[in-house]
């Protein structure tokens, strides 16, 4: 019913057996369809991936800080968007802990320097570069004094830590509020992009002064 051309099946069609408009068909389908391990493979491992467990890490994660996330905080508590959204409204402070590249030191003089902006949930608290698996003592200070502020001293209030979505920062920075002794710690792994995606406003945000510029 058929000889192979250089790697390729061509179907010969009998008259007898097949109208020409079904023989046509039949070639015009084989042509189009997509191989199998395409059509049905690759769905099935980027599900896989994506079902993947994240486990929590031992100390604090030190590297590759734009991953998965684990769905866990030990200590703590971790809140889905319209969980975040009841704690703002019930006026939990909310801390952002996103990086940003620090003002370069001796600057020549008159060099002007235009730090990235940066929109953050309203009200928050940004204490910056703080989600380091590993701070500099300054910086581990900074990180503890902004969380005091936040709380009022209280270590039995709640306080939230956030940065953007599968971003390991806010994790580690909640971690280290936990093992300073806050009770009520809470994560929102999904950050400003799950704020956005529910329709809340974002605004304007500078960092806290940090201590080493």
């Amino acid at each position: 019913m058929g000889r192979r051309e250089k790697g390729t099946v061509v179907r010969t069609c009998s008259r007898r057996f097949w109208p020409l408009t079904a023989c046509a068909m039949l070639l015009i389908t084989e042509a189009i369809a997509p191989p199998s391990c395409l059509a049905a493979g690759e769905p099935a491992k980027q599900s896989a991936a994506s079902e993947a467990v994240v486990a929590e890490p031992d100390g604090y994660r030190m590297d590759d800080y734009r991953a998965p996330v684990p769905a866990t905080l030990a200590g703590g508590a971790v809140v889905d968007t319209a969980e975040a959204i009841a704690l703002h409204e019930k006026g939990v402070p909310f801390i952002d802990v996103l990086p940003r590249v620090p003002k370069p030191k001796n600057l020549p003089e008159g060099t002007l320097w235009r730090p990235e902006p940066r929109q953050d949930i309203p009200g928050s608290i940004w204490l910056v570069d703080t989600g380091y698996g590993e701070l500099a003592p300054v910086m581990e200070r900074y990180l503890l004094d902004g969380i005091a502020r936040a709380t009022g001293g209280d270590k039995a209030a709640p306080v939230l830590f956030y940065c953007k979505r599968d971003c390991w920062m806010s994790y580690n920075a909640a971690k280290r509020a936990i093992a300073a002794g806050y009770t009520s710690v809470y994560w929102y792994p999904d950050g400003t992009e799950g704020w956005t995606e529910a329709g809340r406003p974002l605004e304007k945000r500078e960092p806290e002064p940090r201590p080493d510029e």
